[in-house]
């Protein structure tokens, strides 16, 4: 009982003693945080003690640290505080504009829970976020400090503490707002931790396990090494070091010596490579000939032994050429001698004759050599051996390597050859012709390639591959000679030389042109053309959309260039006349059916010719294809055939350049167009309109049927979206279709422009027959809005298809539109000309010179000044400047001025001698060239007939020999006459000069660099005349239509002059001469002051001017309108419509005394009341 007493004591003195250190734990707490608030330095906006207990109940405890005089300090916000189990850091906020930073946040416990500390820094206010995940109960070890880094900074540090008590006796349950359990979540976590720790599992033991067998490899390496060498000693030890026992017992089947030596045999070794010397040359000097080395290697029977004897002869074969292809460094200036005494040579020599094709085990040898890629092999020593210095000096004989590759290049596996086909990649096409300048290192390789019909079959190889080349030809030799560009210089040289022999099968042309059509395609454009032609500018357009989404092809070196451009020269004339010369093309063009033969021939020329056009320059074959070949003759039978039957597709269906639903026509055209083309730029009159050469009259005529039909398919029913292509050839064959498109358009364009001009100057065919059939009012409307690009693309590119009417009527439209948008903007700028009648050019130049483009444009208005120096009386309604314009032009343009000269047909041209008469004559010209801009552009017709090769400088043409007669007819027949001589013309002593006779001083000019020692001969005639042509049409007046050109083009601009033809630009600017449309004049006429229609003297006046003469009738429009001409669509379009008023009230005899007046500026006709026809017709 009293042990029991004792024990209750005990309990309740320790629970007295719990009670009191709860008593005092609460009390020092209290203590505590009252203390805490008194060593807080600075407490901002706690002044008393009593404010504490308000900011702790809000969870906030301030202080205040920090100046510009102190350094910065670090304020203590918790020392040690015993967190429950419901308290949690929630933020800390920084009532500053001070930037802070963090110091040591949390350590140990809390820093476990902790996940992310961001300070983030603004101007105004400063949080550092504290998210706990879960509520913390424990001591913090380590103080959490913010350092000040402010000026007079303030810090708030923001608690909030949840309550120990919150009414709720069990703690509130957290939601995922989400919708997922916070097991789920466990769960997904520790699947996904399982499934990293399995990975890490089998990536362990696949690390284990791989070393596992890097180890075996290396051990079991390691053991072969010991063997090999341990073989190696003894076979040193049997045959001697150097093979000095070796005889021709040991090359028996029945011998081991060649099985040891393979065994043990290794490229790399310089011992090996010595001893498989030596063996080569043992083998060298006991046997001479095939039959020797048969009963060498084979022994009595060699059926018996066929297996062993072939497996020995196939690994002592590879292992001699890979003995040289890992030694072809060292010995790289021996690769291509002749020498026994080279090592090299000594393997290469033993090769060769274990690959004699006498011997039957050569065709497995070769088999085996195939599949061990011996080409490129061949291809490293080859390229090896050319970088070496000494290679450019050996002895011109055949190298052992030359030999050997020319062996193994016979086994094509035809015939008894038993070879098999290797993968192109590999194949002696790809890896030994894609060599740069190959032919040189192997001249007897190139022999052999094309006598033994080697070419023919790599060639279909090739042709055949569906393969793009770029993915499987070898990587470039370097960068300015890809493979593509040296497989393509080689096969163009060695294909030439098989193509120029008799018996050349006709399927390898065509294969080759399959072949070189797309090597062709990736070669960059090897030489921009000079031609003056959009045709020469056909890859650079200016106006059409970029595609640039591949990258630039660097260009080629000069030498692959020159390889390239050479052989071409020489291929396109084999290839024509392989394909064409000596086919039934031309036999059969009389049928109507085209079959596979003819269509695949046509479709693999064009293909081929098209490239070289897009990649070469022209000016290099295009005399070469139109008179040495018969392809303009053999396509235009085709294209005819086609057209009157239809059979387009059946080009299309066999061509492998372009998809089977493009246009059949397409190829056809890009090729025929520019070769005929450039043919009828050297033909002469009488060989184009007498002699019918190179097409009749009648083909001519169903020509232009044919190309305005297709031209208009795709400007108008199939437009093609406008494309610019880059120097970058790539974008050419990424956009195949749309670049042939495109280069249709512009060669047919330009043909059927220059078939115009010819019929201009001498009418074979209507005018009309240039229109394509589907122009009409909706067309007209349609390109009337530029918006519509198809519309005024078709106007731009090929505007013969627009009736010339109509192009007028698009062309006025332009300039009404002009000059509205000039009055909206405020342009309507008016100067005002003082012009004295006997000094009007000079007084013309001096003001016109003044004024700015805009101004030009503007209105102008003149007062002339009679030779007394008084202003004459009238105010300039616009017909006293028409007056003006009718009077500068015919003083400016008259010759006795001296800036024109006239033809033998009055037509007017500038004067090359210009610059002697005046010495500004050059801004006469560009004065000039703004009146004749301003006379256009106002609509004011002046009669200047201009010859036709100085229109054509207003459009930016190069004129050529059959524009001379109209400025040289003499000159001209005597070119002629030079081009037919049929004698030797070095007896008339002509050279590369011509003479200039300016007025009477004679100058002798050079055609070309050193043309006075240049003598013209029967080879250089043609070139001898177009350079004489060129100096009188183009090179004498260049300066002068250069500057007239600018002048002109500041008022009318290039796109609108390029609507229209040299004839039709002489219509515009002078009007038509064909005569004078009286009744069109009188429908379209008013009436004013009493007169109508049906008025007795406005019979009598119709009835008069109609029995006029032309010249008077001009002579009548120019004195009621200033102009001598009418408008070119009729009088309809004067501005404003003519009128005739009755100039006098009654009609007295004062009155009918009174002779008829007339206002210019109103096109106006004051006329009497004449009683009689006789005092009207005096």
């Amino acid at each position: 009982m009293t042990f029991t007493r004792l024990v209750v004591l005990e309990i309740r003195a320790k629970l007295m003693i719990v009670i009191i250190a709860g008593l005092k734990y609460a009390r020092n707490r209290e203590h505590r945080r009252k203390r805490i608030a008194k060593r807080s330095y600075g407490l901002s906006g706690i002044e008393k003690r009593r404010k504490i207990s308000k900011y702790w109940s809000k969870g906030l405890i301030a202080v205040r640290g920090g100046g510009l005089e102190s350094p910065p300090r670090y304020a203590m916000i918790v020392k040690y505080l015993r967190f429950p189990k419901n308290f949690a850091v929630r933020e800390a906020k920084i009532d500053s504009p001070s930037r802070f930073t963090l110091l040591a946040p949390v350590t140990r416990g809390l820093s476990t829970h902790l996940n992310s500390v961001n300070p983030c820094v603004a101007e105004q206010k400063t949080l550092i976020v504290l998210s706990v995940d879960t509520p913390f109960t424990g001591r913090i070890a380590s103080p959490l400090a913010i350092k000040d880094n402010g000026e007079d900074a303030l810090t708030a540090l923001a608690i909030t503490r949840e309550m120990f008590f919150s009414g709720d006796p069990s703690n509130r349950k957290r939601v995922d707002l989400g919708g997922r359990s916070s097991k789920e979540r466990d769960r997904k976590k520790l699947l996904e931790q399982a499934k990293l720790e399995r990975n890490k599992r089998s990536w362990m033991r696949q690390q284990n396990s791989a070393a596992l067998i890097i180890q075996k490899c290396f051990r079991g390496r390691k053991v072969v090494k010991a063997e090999r060498d341990k073989a190696r000693e003894q076979f040193y030890t049997t045959y001697g070091k150097h093979c000095e026992r070796v005889d021709s017992q040991c090359f028996g089947p029945d011998s081991v010596f060649l099985r040891d030596l393979h065994y043990f045999l290794s490229p790399e070794n310089v011992s090996d490579f010595s001893t498989l010397v030596e063996t080569c040359r043992s083998l060298s000097q006991v046997a001479n000939d095939s039959g020797a080395i048969l009963k060498l290697f084979g022994g009595s029977n060699y059926l018996s032994n066929q297996v062993l004897v072939e497996y020995r002869m196939r690994r002592l074969a590879y292992a001699c050429i890979q003995a040289v292809h890992y030694n072809r460094i060292q010995f790289k200036d021996e690769l291509l001698l002749t020498s026994l005494d080279s090592p090299i040579n000594m393997l290469l020599k033993a090769a060769v004759m274990l690959i004699d094709p006498k011997l039957p085990w050569s065709c497995k040898i070769v088999s085996y050599l195939l599949k061990q890629n011996i080409y490129w092999i061949f291809r490293e020593v080859a390229i090896t051996g050319k970088e070496s210095s000494k290679t450019e000096c050996r002895v011109e004989k055949v190298s052992f390597l030359e030999i050997l590759l020319a062996l193994v290049v016979a086994h094509m596996g035809q015939g008894h050859c038993v070879c098999p086909d290797i993968d192109l990649q590999w194949s002696f096409a790809y890896q030994i012709l894609t060599i740069p300048f190959v032919w040189q290192i192997f001249p007897y390789l190139k022999e052999i390639y094309v006598s033994q019909g080697l070419c023919q079959h790599y060639l279909h190889n090739m042709a055949t591959c569906t393969h793009s080349y770029g993915k499987v030809l070898p990587v470039y030799t370097s960068v300015k000679s890809p493979s593509y560009a040296c497989l393509l210089g080689n096969l163009l040289e060695a294909v030439g030389v098989a193509l120029a022999r008799p018996a050349c099968p006709y399927e390898m042309a065509i294969d080759f042109a399959t072949v070189a059509t797309l090597l062709l395609e990736m070669l960059p454009p090897i030489q921009t053309s000079n031609s003056g032609s959009r045709e020469a500018n056909l890859v650079m357009g200016d106006d059409d959309m970029v595609i640039d989404d591949v990258p630039a092809v660097l260009p080629l070196s000069k030498e692959l260039e020159k390889q390239i451009s050479n052989a071409i020269d020489v291929f396109l004339l084999q290839l024509t006349n392989v394909l064409f010369g000596n086919s039934s093309l031309i036999a059969d063009s009389c049928k109507d059916k085209i079959n596979d033969h003819e269509a695949a021939a046509v479709t693999a020329a064009c293909s081929f010719l098209h490239v070289t056009f897009t990649i070469l320059p022209l000016e290099r074959f295009m005399t070469v294809l139109a008179y040495r070949t018969e392809l303009v003759s053999v396509l235009w039978n085709i294209m005819k055939r086609c057209h009157e039957n239809q059979k387009w597709s059946c080009l299309s269906a066999v061509s492998s350049y372009l998809p089977g639903d493009a246009f059949g026509w397409l190829l056809p055209l890009a090729v025929f167009c520019p070769v005929y083309k450039h043919m009828l730029m050297i033909v002469d009159n009488e060989e184009f309109y007498e002699q019918e050469k190179p097409l009749s009259l009648n083909d001519i005529r169903l020509l232009i049927v044919i190309l305005k039909q297709d031209l208009w398919q795709i400007l108008w029913l199939n437009p093609v979206a406008p494309m610019k292509f880059n120097a970058n050839t790539l974008s050419l064959k990424k956009h195949r279709i749309e670049f042939v498109q495109y280069r249709v358009i512009v060669v047919v364009s330009e043909l059927l422009s220059q078939l115009q001009d010819w019929n201009n100057r001498r009418q074979f065919t209507h005018p009309s027959n240039f229109h394509a059939d589907g122009v009409n009012d909706h067309f007209i409307s349609e390109a009337i809005i530029i918006s519509c690009f198809t519309a005024y693309d078709i106007l731009k590119q090929a505007p013969f298809l627009v009736p010339f009417t109509s192009r007028v009527k698009l062309f006025t439209s332009q300039l009404a539109s002009i000059k509205d948008r000039h009055g909206a903007l405020g342009f309507s700028n008016r100067s005002s000309f003082k012009i004295r009648r006997d000094h009007i050019l000079e007084d013309a130049f001096s003001q016109v010179s003044t004024l700015a483009e805009e101004d030009l444009r503007g209105v102008i208005r003149v007062t002339f000044v009679n030779e007394f120096g008084v202003e004459e009386a009238g105010i300039d309604g616009g017909g006293i400047f028409k007056d003006f314009m009718e009077n500068i032009t015919r003083a400016a343009f008259d010759m006795q001025y001296g800036l024109f000269k006239e033809t033998i047909d009055h037509l007017l041209y500038p004067n090359p001698g210009s610059g002697m008469i005046h010495e500004q004559h050059l801004q006469f010209f560009h004065f000039l060239g703004h009146i004749l801009g301003k006379a256009m552009f106002e609509g004011i017709l002046v009669d200047i007939p201009f010859a036709t090769f100085f229109l054509s400088k207003l459009k930016q043409k190069h004129n050529y020999l059959n524009d001379l007669p109209s400025l040289d007819p003499e000159l001209y027949r005597h070119l002629i006459f030079l081009k037919r001589y049929e004698g030797d013309l070095a007896e008339l002593e002509l050279y590369f000069v011509i003479v200039n006779n300016e007025f009477g001083e004679q100058t002798a000019e050079e055609l070309i660099p050193g043309g006075k020692n240049i003598q013209v001969v029967n080879d250089n005639v043609i070139t001898f005349i177009h350079l004489v042509a060129n100096h009188r049409l183009n090179t004498q007046i260049r300066q002068q239509s250069s500057h007239f050109l600018r002048g002109f083009q500041q008022l009318i601009q290039k796109d609108w002059i390029d609507m229209f033809n040299e004839h039709e630009l002489q219509l515009l600017i002078s009007g038509s001469v064909d005569g004078f449309n009286a009744d069109d004049l009188r429908s379209n006429t008013n009436y004013a002051g009493g007169y109508h229609r049906e008025h007795y003297v406005i019979d009598m006046f119709w009835e008069i001017l109609k029995n006029f003469s032309l010249e008077h009738q001009h002579k009548f429009l120019k004195f009621v309108t200033g102009c001598s001409r009418g408008p070119l669509l009729g009088f309809k379009y004067l501005e404003p419509l003519f009128c005739i008023q009755r100039a006098a009230g009654s009609a007295s005899e004062e009155t009918l005394e009174r002779l008829p007046t007339s206002a210019t500026c109103m096109n106006l006709l004051k006329l009497p009341p004449y009683r009689r026809f006789a005092i009207l017709f005096l």
